[in-house]
């Protein structure tokens, strides 16, 4: 049985957002910055049941998400059958600092953003996840002569 939520949408469980989100590989940070909301692209992984992303030392997203609560979202659209899927995480982004830990994520091969090599390991756990789904319908109405 599937759950659809009051607009018609597909609840996705916990295993399904994680998974859809192992198959993505750009996300976005909602942060604060100046007391401002804003949305700045990573490139990242799920590792374990972390959501993991290097950042530049000293950019506007290294001194956002460095243990400030944020929500990280990733998704895919299918415009031309009018479905695609939306994860959201919710958590404390902290920085990765314990060597063990370090070598671990970096093992998992994080891409970098922007095109330098040095930086911080961002983590968010994953306890908070939640994630919606559009399935393409077929509408003969709209299907055309």
């Amino acid at each position: 049985m599937v759950e659809v939520d009051r607009n018609g949408l597909e609840v996705l469980s916990r295993d399904e957002c994680l998974r859809l989100l192992r198959s993505a590989t750009i996300g976005r940070v909602g942060t604060t910055i100046g007391a401002l909301p804003t949305v700045l692209p990573v490139n990242f992984r799920v590792v374990g049941d972390r959501v993991v992303f290097r950042t530049t030392a000293g950019t506007k997203l290294d001194a956002a998400a460095t243990n400030a609560v944020v929500a990280f979202e990733a998704d895919a659209i299918d415009p031309l059958n009018h479905g695609g899927w939306s994860v959201v995480v919710t958590g404390i982004a902290r920085e990765v600092t314990d060597p063990a830990e370090l070598e671990e994520l970096r093992a998992a091969n994080i891409p970098f953003w922007a095109p330098t090599s040095d930086g911080h390991v961002v983590s968010i756990r994953t306890e908070m996840i939640t994630g919606r789904r559009l399935v393409p319908t077929y509408h003969p109405a709209e299907a055309g002569p």
